[in-house]
């Protein structure tokens, strides 16, 4: 489902914007995010006591929208679907995408890393059912 095209913007450091089904009655509520490509899709590591992993957990479905920066042809991809949360991995996926997207030698991310593996984390993985994708 996902193209050569859409693999390459999602391989990149880029931040993802990620939107999960509200609770009844709520509006949805979108978050910026660090990401990561999978064979199967995308995933997202958060704390396991976050209200999107609530959320989830009562509607498992999610949409990760990534873009193209500023500066580079306008481009797009979102990825939507069913989303199981797996506390497997959680933290290696966390340190994997801070050390993609923070320089871990400066002490103060370094810091903010261990802090981070240290509450329980959950990786939440997007199987994608649908593909949109704009240029």
């Amino acid at each position: 489902m996902l193209t050569d095209e859409d693999r390459d913007l999602l391989s990149r450091p880029l931040h993802g914007y990620l939107t999960v089904a509200p609770r009844p009655g709520a509006r949805p509520v979108t978050r910026p995010v660090w990401f990561g490509l999978t064979d199967a899709g995308v995933e997202v590591f958060s704390l396991a006591r976050s209200p999107k992993v609530r959320r989830v957990q009562e509607d498992p479905w999610a949409s990760l929208v990534v873009a193209a920066p500023e500066g580079e042809a306008e481009r797009w991809v979102a990825v939507s679907g069913v989303v199981t949360v797996q506390t497997e991995g959680a933290a290696d996926l966390a340190r994997d995408l801070a050390a993609t997207y923070w320089d871990l030698a400066e002490p103060d991310k370094a810091a903010a890393l261990a802090a981070m593996v240290a509450e329980p984390l959950v990786r939440l993985v997007i199987a994608p059912d649908d593909v949109r994708r704009g240029a």
